[in-house]
């Protein structure tokens, strides 16, 4: 990612924890790319939490998922609701279990398939930018043996890491960032936010803390 504004490529969006960001920092990636141009897409392969609201160009009949809904109207590249979102999971909980409870199965080999079919349509062929977002953290299970760090490695993106900046979240960061070394993939970039009604003590100080220690700069200043 050579300019840390504009990001082209493809990437994996992950965060610290649920409710870290993860789709706001999506949504402003994919917005200040399309402001300079670029062909941009989000994914959102699987999504936990539905509600009544109508996708965007009512391009879906039935529920759909905020976040997913979010994406596609940051995306200047736009594809039906099910392909932006396949797997919509009625409860907002861990995907496997919401799964479980539907009688669902998930597994990681499919739900890179609907990635890769996704972007073999004739409109999204070739995005400048590409953010395909996980659900939750970066180990949240898919079924008993797979997780969604799984879906990242075998799409081979490198990621980027939202950091909710709470306490804890260096602790957090850090080891997440092993994980995803780990894992074989590359620490692309990581986002420092800031989530709305929470204040953090010496938040700079963190900051600076994680620039340190994270071996990737950090964008979205």
């Amino acid at each position: 990612m050579t300019d840390p504004r504009v990001p082209r490529g493809r990437f994996f969006i992950t965060g610290t924890d649920t409710e870290v960001g993860k789709t706001w920092v999506a949504c402003r990636l994919l917005e200040q790319a399309s402001a300079a141009g670029l062909r941009t897409l989000g994914l959102k392969p699987v999504a936990a939490g539905a509600d009544p609201a109508p996708s965007p160009c009512g391009t879906h009949d039935g529920p759909t998922n905020e976040d997913a809904r979010a994406l596609m109207a940051a995306s200047s590249i736009k594809l039906p609701y099910d392909q932006v979102n396949p797997v919509l999971l009625q409860a907002p909980m861990a995907p496997h279990l919401a799964a479980q409870q539907e009688g669902r199965r998930m597994n990681v080999a499919r739900l890179a398939g609907y990635v890769r079919g996704a972007l073999l349509s004739d409109a999204a062929r070739d995005p400048d930018l590409l953010l395909v977002e996980g659900a939750g953290g970066w180990k949240v299970p898919v079924n008993d043996r797979e997780s969604l760090a799984d879906l990242a490695v075998e799409l081979d993106l490198p990621v980027i890491l939202v950091v909710g900046m709470r306490l804890g979240c260096l602790n957090h960061a850090l080891l997440t960032a092993d994980a995803i070394r780990a894992s074989g993939l590359r620490l692309a970039a990581w986002v420092a936010n800031v989530l709305p009604g929470q204040t953090m003590a010496a938040l700079d100080d963190n900051i600076a803390t994680l620039e340190q220690w994270l071996p990737a700069p950090r964008i979205l200043r």
